[in-house]
């Protein structure tokens, strides 16, 4: 059986997606499709709209055939340790092709964009030095530094989100020896960062997110599919909630109040200078947006600065993380469908890395960040559901939908 693999987050699943899986198993030729999927904290440093379990539900639902999870030290990282750590899953499950969107939409562009910045290596670096002493953020002075390079017009615009992640995706595919075959496919109508309804069937993750939490709460069904509004309709129903950055705010604030700046000089990703800036801002500040707004300089972006909270929220520490190989070390499966359960059947003996269906089998250091999240992930909900929610990381075996 041949597979297709995808990098997702699901936040929540919508047309977009579907029109990249359909296209994914059409270029692939791929008999099933297996998504790598982002557990209760994303990439941006944000909470999931709705957790794990619920999204991988989704994604079963509307064409994907087997969810791994991204164990949280991979997923709440910058580009390049995101893209490491979910290509090495997709590796070790023995993937043939990896699909994912961009903007450009020309796989050529990729490798051809790969081999300048490689042959450029050394003014690139010397470019990024120049621009941070400016005061800008590691993202800009990157891009800046790109653009600066004589002929990089010619190649990757790196300063879109989803050609940053596809070119972070094709150099580990290259730096890992990794046998798949990369592949894209370009995103139709809406941008990843729009706010607002693009086209009458397609909107970004963003503006459907927007939506949702609008006073209106308008209506999303034409952009997503009907499995997904009937999961989300559910997800409100049982808990009452769906999870956003105000939600934790008291936690955070919370955490970052009873900290001393030695303690949070110990937090990933946070620099020194940064402490005390971050407990005067929860001093004063009365809301997360609030907040945000206080800590946002010039040098840090919001991002950034959202994933440094995360890691607060969760206690987790530098020594925790620093040294973490940029590899996986298991497969977590959420779910599959009956073709991905008949794959798994014929195709696990050959996988290069453990697969785990239930927690207690198994140990390692990144699971136990994973639990950690979920247990955070949980925090403010009902008794009951937050019960719920806690016993279900550790008794839920994989979905199975036929």
């Amino acid at each position: 059986m041949r597979a297709v693999g995808v990098i997702v987050e699901y936040n929540p699943f919508h047309n977009g997606h579907y029109y990249h899986l359909q296209e994914a198993k059409r270029t692939a030729k791929s008999d099933i499709a297996i998504a790598v999927m982002s557990g209760n904290f994303l990439q941006r440093g944000e909470p999931a709209l709705v957790s794990k379990w619920s999204r991988t539900r989704m994604a079963l639902l509307n064409g994907i055939d087997i969810v791994f999870e991204l164990p949280y030290c991979f997923a709440v990282q910058k580009a390049e340790i995101f893209a490491n750590g979910a290509v090495s899953i997709l590796t070790a499950s023995g993937c043939e092709s990896l699909c994912f969107g961009s903007e450009n939409g020309d796989i050529s562009s990729f490798s051809q964009t790969e081999k300048f910045l490689k042959e450029n290596h050394q003014s690139l670096e010397e470019n990024i030095k120049r621009f941070i002493q400016t005061g800008v953020s590691y993202p800009k002075a990157l891009a800046l530094a790109y653009q600066d390079l004589p002929d990089s017009a010619k190649y990757l615009d790196l300063s879109k989100p989803n050609n940053i992640l596809g070119f972070q995706y094709i150099k580990a595919i290259h730096d890992q020896g990794s046998h798949m075959k990369p592949l894209t496919v370009q995103r139709k109508n809406a941008d990843y960062h729009d706010e607002h309804f693009a086209s009458e069937t397609i909107a970004s993750a963003t503006s459907i997110r927007k939506a949702i939490f609008s006073d209106d709460q308008s209506d999303i069904s034409q952009y997503v599919p009907e499995a997904t509004k009937q999961l989300l309709d559910q997800y409100l129903n049982q808990y009452g909630m769906f999870h956003h950055w105000e939600h934790y705010w008291p936690y955070l604030q919370y955490q970052l109040l009873q900290s001393s700046p030695q303690d949070l000089r110990e937090i990933y990703e946070s620099e020194e200078g940064l402490e005390n800036r971050l407990i005067a801002a929860a001093l004063e500040a009365n809301t997360f947006l609030e907040f945000m707004d206080k800590i946002k300089t010039k040098r840090y972006t919001w991002t950034r600065l959202q994933r440094l909270c995360v890691h607060i929220l969760t206690n987790t520490k530098k020594k925790e993380l620093v040294n973490t190989s940029n590899r996986a070390t298991y497969l977590r499966l959420l779910g599959m469908t009956t073709a991905g359960k008949a794959y798994l059947n014929q195709m696990k003996k050959n996988f290069s890395l453990p697969l785990i269906s239930r927690v207690s089998s198994y140990k390692g250091k990144e699971l136990l960040l994973d639990i950690k999240a979920t247990r955070i992930y949980a925090v403010g909900l009902p008794d009951l559901q937050k019960k719920a929610m806690l016993q279900q990381e550790f008794q839920q075996p994989p979905i199975f939908i036929q």
